[in-house]
């Protein structure tokens, strides 16, 4: 019953794709201009090449950012319901948080907090 299910998910998921694309360019606007396809920013025409490498760094800031605010985000739930688990819910959010705090840590460590 499941694969079933499964196989008309992925075919219905096809067939959408595909009817999207195909409609697009049946009646989406043809125009064809190759400044188009040049980059700019903020309407001022760029010199050089404008796929410059950025720097690792920008990137590990922003995967920390994001992973200790979606962790952030678990702590709302587990306020509502501290009351009803009890010392649970208090041993179960303080393993959460340890295991944040030697990721913290361990990032700290390595170098990753610092701008370079």
């Amino acid at each position: 019953m499941y694969f079933t299910l499964f196989i008309t998910v992925i075919l219905t998921a096809v067939v959408l794709v595909v009817a999207a694309y195909a409609i697009a360019k049946l009646i989406g606007p043809r125009s064809y201009n190759p400044v188009k396809g040049e980059p700019f920013e903020c309407g001022i025409p760029t010199r050089g090449s404008s796929w410059l490498p950025t720097h690792i760094g920008y990137y590990l800031f922003a995967i920390l950012f994001l992973m200790f605010d979606v962790e952030t985000m678990f702590l709302y739930p587990w306020a509502v319901v501290v009351k009803q688990f009890g010392t649970m819910a208090i041993f179960s959010i303080g393993f959460f948080m340890l295991v944040l705090v030697f990721g913290l840590a361990y990032a700290w460590r390595k170098g990753a907090l610092e701008w370079k």
